[in-house]
């Protein structure tokens, strides 16, 4: 059954975007550089579209694909960027569902996906889309598992009335078996509680790195007054504190880096004062290389319990590293 969700529910195209009858003259204006081609038949301001960070321009190619295609039902990582989940890079295809008897193929772009049951899907401002709990199945079921639980848990964190039991189930009410078992895992560790699809990443190579699992998002309570700090990950038996800081916080793109780090030291600093014995941090690069990930919880002080689960880690660098850009 469909349901009519708000407008305003659909992530908006990050730029404008113009069909072929909309566009005087495109074909000379793309050889001008005055026009890119987003899609066949649909184009974009050059500059414009030069600007978007990947995941956008991903999110630019759903809504040409919605204009050529308005009848179409957007799943996988497309629902995930119309919804506003979490969406890593750029990825290669635009997705659409279609019942068993079409054929799969590529497109210009557009993957089509046959499959024997239709997924169930809201109208979101005029489109037809996955709902979230089967587009966090399919990614779950089909991409790395790092992937699967972030995208699971920016579902969860979307819609508090997810959990990982409906994904779970409805992973098992899926007529093909293919990829089920490896979902179990993303299912298994599905929490609303990370706060950033680093956090989500950093929870997935630490346990792959054999260390043990952390609490996440504790409270640290000043013993002589009200004031409280909140630390991303927490290991009690160690007293250390992890913090997944995105590296643009230290780029001086958002303010001065000199004054950011500053406050990091000045924090750190009262978490000691609060019997934290020490707090690791690391950025996006960290956790994708996984080495220096490993490095900083060693030297806070941390032990690696289990081996470190090497084809999970690789596979893992694999899935994130960017091509010709950085994440989110």
């Amino acid at each position: 059954m469909t349901n009519v969700l708000r407008a305003s529910d659909v992530v908006p195209s990050p730029i404008a975007l113009l069909a072929r009858g909309d566009a005087p003259h495109s074909d000379r204006a793309v050889r001008r550089g005055l026009l890119v081609p987003v899609m066949r038949g649909v184009y974009a301001e050059r500059d414009a579209w030069r600007s978007l960070k990947p995941w956008d321009r991903y999110l630019a190619r759903v809504h040409a694909a919605a204009m050529k295609y308005p009848d179409a039902v957007f799943c996988h990582e497309s629902a995930a960027a119309l919804r506003g989940l979490t969406v890593f890079l750029e990825p290669r295809d635009v997705h659409l569902a279609l019942p068993m008897g079409a054929t799969s193929r590529v497109v210009s772009g557009v993957r089509i996906h046959a499959v024997q049951r239709m997924p169930r899907v809201d109208e979101i401002g005029g489109l037809v889309v996955a709902t979230c709990a089967e587009t966090v199945v399919d990614i779950a079921r089909t991409r790395h598992n790092a992937v699967g639980l972030a995208v699971a848990c920016s579902a969860m964190r979307a819609d508090p009335t997810l959990t990982a039991e409906e994904f779970a189930a409805l992973s098992a009410s899926r007529p093909s078996t293919r990829g089920r078992r490896h979902a179990r895992w993303v299912f298994d560790r599905a929490t609303a509680t990370p706060e950033s699809p680093l956090e989500c990443v950093s929870l997935a190579a630490i346990e792959w790195l054999g260390f043990p699992t952390p609490e996440l998002q504790k409270w640290i309570v000043d013993p002589i007054g009200p004031d409280a700090d909140r630390l991303d990950f927490w290991w009690e038996a160690w007293r250390i504190a992890g913090e997944a800081d995105g590296e643009l916080k230290y780029s001086g793109e958002l303010g001065d880096a000199r004054a950011a780090l500053r406050d990091r030291s000045r924090r750190d600093a009262r978490l000691i004062d609060r019997g934290v014995s020490a707090t690791a941090h690391w950025g996006w690069s960290d956790a994708i290389a996984t080495k220096p990930l490993r490095a900083a919880l060693l030297a806070a002080g941390l032990p690696a319990e289990r081996p470190e689960d090497t084809f999970q880690l690789r596979s893992m660098q694999r899935a994130l590293t960017p091509r010709t850009a950085t994440m989110q």
